[in-house]
């Protein structure tokens, strides 16, 4: 006996055509330095041999749903500790830093030490402003840029994170656990910072990233999410109450001049 299903999505139906998410800056200053997130695509490869994984459907399918986010700072930071054996970062481009020594705090943090998964693995994070919206279930994924070779490798490893953007808007931000804190951390602005993959009700559907408008609604839903980490210890009980304060539309595609 053989059974054979097929799934066919009606035509306007939520879950018909593509999944559709909305990204935008959750501030205008500096603006400029934040690259758009661009869809993970190896154009320039050998495509004249049947075989090439250039032409493999895997490999495409693969790269086609994952979003890249590239490094808007040129950063090379140290770790160390004081006289008081208090842990600190070290700038070691010094004044030729790109960044002045009274800004680097706005962009860089070190994780305070009794918040480590590791006591010998300092975390820092790097504060970003990209926040990413959808009007029907879907989860975002932040992993490493895997397949973009780094000359100079992470002396880390970065923290990867999964959550309903449905549900709870915040900016993202990059973090990585510094495993061996006798080589510096070096990120270079315009090389791959790391991947934003989205789920929503079906393997099957692409994804179509706009750039939405960063409404007073928008805002406002997510002033109401914003600093609570500091107050609960799991955000995710939380996501049922911040989805019932959610505005009846979340993307606006923006419009350019």
């Amino acid at each position: 006996m053989e059974i054979t299903i097929n799934l066919t999505r009606p035509e306007g139906s939520p879950g018909s055509g593509p999944l559709r998410v909305g990204w935008f800056l959750n501030s205008d200053k500096g603006a400029v330095l934040f690259d758009p997130p661009e869809r993970v695509s190896f154009r320039q490869t050998n495509r004249s041999h049947a075989k090439s994984a250039a032409r493999c459907p895997g490999v495409i399918q693969l790269e086609s749903r994952y979003f890249m986010i590239r490094c808007p700072y040129d950063l090379q930071i140290g770790f160390g500790r004081d006289e008081k054996g208090q842990a600190h970062l070290i700038n070691r481009a010094g004044a030729g830093s790109a960044i002045r020594g009274n800004k680097l705090s706005q962009v860089l943090a070190l994780v305070s030490e009794a918040e480590w998964r590791y006591p010998d693995r300092p975390t820092v994070q790097l504060m970003l402003p990209y926040c990413f919206v959808a009007e029907e279930i879907c989860y975002i994924t932040q992993l490493d840029s895997f397949a973009h070779y780094r000359a100079q490798p992470l002396p880390g490893t970065i923290f990867g994170g999964r959550f309903p953007i449905h549900a709870w808007l915040r900016p993202l931000m990059w973090a990585m656990e510094w495993h061996d804190t006798s080589k510096d951390l070096i990120l270079k602005r315009g090389d791959p910072l790391f991947y934003v993959q989205f789920e929503g009700d079906g393997p099957d559907r692409a994804v179509q990233l706009v750039e939405t408008e960063r409404t007073p609604e928008l805002i406002a839903w997510m002033e109401a999410m914003s600093g609570v980490v500091n107050y609960v210890n799991q955000t995710f009980s939380l996501f049922k109450a911040a989805e019932a304060l959610r505005p009846p539309a979340l993307i606006r595609p923006k419009e350019r001049g």
